[in-house]
C-alpha cells in the first residue's frame, strides 16, 4: 500500500481542482481504486503504487487546467477522470499540453470550460464544425473570435456571418426596405460580437470592401464561399433543405461553424429542423466534428445556469432522457 500527501498554496486552491464537490472525490476513488482525505490545503492519496501514481498524474492536469484560466465544473471534472481510467493519458497531455488563447485587435480570449477547449481544438482540426447547445455557452462568440483571429493571420480572405431570418417574411415584411435592412435585428448579435473584437472603424471598413459580410441565409444560396470562414448561427431554425444549402456552400480552403440549440426552434411544427436532421446524416464523415455544450458550459449570469437546469428538470422529469441529434 502506498501513500502520498498533495499540498497546495490554499484551501481554495485545492477545492478548485475538484469543483469544491464531496462527490467528486469519491468519484475518484472509485474509478481509480484510490482512498482520498482532502483537509484545508492537502490531500493524501492511498492505494497501490500505480493508483497513487494516475491519482498524483489526475491532480497535476487539474491544475494545468486551473492555471491556464479554466474554471472546472462538474462535467469537465467527470470527463477528466473517467479519460484517465480509460489509460487515455496522452489524449489528455494534448489537451491540456498549453493554453489555448485566440488573439483579436481588442483582447486575447481563453475558453472559460473544458467544454469551450475542447469546442475551440475541434474549430482548429476540423473543415466542418457544428458547436449545439443552450445559450450562455460561448458557441457564436468563440467562433467568431476564431473567424478573426484566422483572418488576421491572413490564413482565411473572409468571414461570412449568417442566420435565418424565421420571421421576417412575417413580423417584419410590412416595414420598408430589403430583406437585408428588415432582418437587421436577427444579425444583431453577430454584429455585437464582432464589434467586441474590432475597432467599429474597422469592422465598417471591411464590411465595406467585403471582408466581412453579415447577411440572411437566403444570401448565400448559389454561391461558392471559398478562403472563408463561415458561420451559420440560430441554426436550428433553418430546414433540411437549407442546411444542405448552406453546407454545400463549403469551398476551397474554406472552413464552416455551424451553431445552434436544438431547444429554441421557432420553425412551424410542420418544419423538421435541418439542426436536428443533420447530425444523424453526418455524424461519420471524417472532417466533421459534432460538438455538444451543457448546461455547465454556460458563462454568463450564474442564474443562467439555473434557469436552463429548472427547464431542463421540467420538460424532462425523473426517469426520461432526451436523446441527443
Amino acid at each position: 500500500m502506498a501513500s502520498t500527501t498533495l499540498r497546495f498554496p490554499t484551501p481554495r486552491h485545492l477545492n478548485q481542482l475538484y469543483a469544491g464537490r464531496e462527490e467528486n472525490l469519491s468519484l475518484v476513488e472509485r474509478a481509480l481504486g484510490v482512498v482520498l482525505v482532502a483537509r484545508e490545503d492537502w490531500l493524501k492519496i492511498e492505494g497501490s503504487d500505480t493508483d497513487v501514481a494516475r491519482t498524483e498524474l489526475l491532480f497535476g492536469f487539474l491544475n494545468d487546467v486551473r492555471t491556464q484560466g479554466v474554471a472546472i465544473r462538474t462535467n469537465d471534472f467527470t470527463r477528466i477522470v473517467e479519460t484517465l481510467a480509460r489509460g487515455e493519458v496522452e489524449s489528455l497531455k494534448q489537451l491540456f499540453g498549453e493554453p489555448l488563447v485566440i488573439s483579436t485587435q481588442r483582447k486575447s480570449i481563453v475558453p472559460k470550460t473544458l467544454g469551450q477547449k475542447l469546442y475551440l481544438q475541434s474549430m482548429i482540426r476540423n473543415p466542418v464544425v457544428f458547436g449545439i447547445g443552450p445559450a450562455g455557452t460561448g458557441k457564436t462568440y468563440l467562433a467568431v473570435a476564431h473567424a478573426i483571429n484566422l483572418l488576421l493571420k491572413n490564413k482565411v480572405q473572409r468571414i461570412i456571418l449568417t442566420r435565418p431570418a424565421v420571421e421576417a417574411g412575417e413580423t417584419l415584411g410590412f416595414l420598408p426596405g430589403d430583406l437585408r435592412e428588415k432582418i437587421l435585428p436577427y444579425l444583431r448579435p453577430l454584429y455585437d460580437a464582432m464589434h467586441d473584437m474590432l475597432d467599429a472603424k474597422d469592422v465598417a471598413a471591411l464590411t465595406e470592401k467585403g471582408v466581412i459580410e453579415i447577411a440572411p441565409l437566403a444570401y448565400m444560396r448559389g454561391r461558392t464561399l471559398s478562403h472563408s470562414f463561415v458561420i451559420l448561427d440560430e441554426a436550428q431554425n433553418t430546414t433540411p433543405e437549407q442546411m444542405m444549402m448552406f453546407l454545400t456552400r463549403l469551398g476551397e480552403d474554406s472552413r464552416m461553424v455551424v451553431t445552434g440549440d436544438v431547444t429554441q426552434i421557432d420553425l412551424p411544427r410542420s418544419k423538421q429542423s435541418g439542426l436536428v436532421e443533420v447530425g444523424r446524416i453526418l455524424r461519420d464523415i471524417d472532417g466533421v466534428d459534432f460538438h455538444y455544450f451543457s448546461g455547465a458550459d454556460v458563462v454568463r449570469h450564474p442564474l443562467v445556469l439555473k434557469i436552463i437546469e429548472a427547464y431542463e428538470r421540467y420538460k424532462n422529469p425523473i426517469g426520461q432522457t432526451d436523446e441527443k441529434v
